[in-house]
């Protein structure tokens, strides 16, 4: 009988609980009135036949279970592309890890490329500082050219409207006693 359930478990496997509760108890009845049937016995009432089957949970257990293959001691490329290596029970516990180690992957990746963002940033800045050293370098050179003795002299004989002159003495030094 449990030979029955298991091939035909693929049957009411996909169907809703209660439907799978009522396609598991109509195989349990057609496959026990045909084994009393053979054995000579009386039919069984509907209460034996579902106290003796299983739910659809322990028959979906059973099938998972025995679905699984062995641990194999070969990897071949062809398992692990084909991905049956994924499916053993040791990969299965370690999903965690697997998990972590994207996590900390996708952390990497972000952080890398946030670190490249911020040495373009900085690349551009030294850039533009570098501009701004070389006008301010250029604007000190002109007005240290522009406010030397002799352009202002310059300047000051172009200009006659100014009542500036240029002094016939040397400057000299006053001294008060204290």
């Amino acid at each position: 009988m449990k030979e029955d359930l298991k091939n035909n478990s693929h049957t009411f496997s996909q169907a809703p609980d209660d439907s799978a509760d009522q396609a598991v108890r109509e195989a349990l009845r057609a496959t026990a009135s045909t084994e009393n049937m053979n054995n000579g016995e009386t039919s069984q009432t509907e209460e034996d036949i579902t106290e003796q089957a299983p739910t659809l949970k322990q028959v979906i257990q059973e099938q998972a279970i025995e679905g699984e293959a062995p641990l194999s001691r070969k990897f071949s490329l062809r398992k692990i592309l084909g991905g049956d290596i994924l499916n053993t029970a040791a990969i299965r516990r370690q999903i965690w890890l697997f998990v972590l180690i994207a996590a900390f992957m996708v952390v990497y990746i972000a952080n890398r490329y946030g670190c490249q963002r911020d040495i373009i940033e900085i690349d551009r800045l030294q850039e533009e500082l570098k501009d701004a050293k070389y006008k301010a370098l250029s604007s000190t050179s002109q007005l240290t050219e522009k406010s030397r003795e002799s352009n202002v002299m310059e300047m000051l004989k172009t200009n006659q409207d100014s009542v500036l002159k240029i002094a016939k003495q040397p400057p000299y030094i006053i001294n008060i006693p204290e």
